[in-house]
């Protein structure tokens, strides 16, 4: 009967912490594929970007 309860806690308790193992390594890939992408050329553009004042001006010349 013990037996069976520290089986039962210690399963209880495994699963949480390979679900976290397997959230950090898909951060990890992720990361890796981020930086691989950076490498070839690809970059992110912020959505949300506040032109200069001295930019618009050059480009209506």
């Amino acid at each position: 009967m013990k037996s069976k309860l520290m089986r039962f806690l210690i399963i209880l308790l495994v699963i949480p912490l390979m679900s976290g193992c397997w959230l950090l390594a898909a951060g990890g890939a992720g990361a890796y594929g981020g930086y691989k992408a950076k490498e070839e050329g690809y970059g992110l553009q912020n959505p949300i970007t506040k032109e200069k004042k001295s930019n618009t001006e050059e480009q209506k010349k």
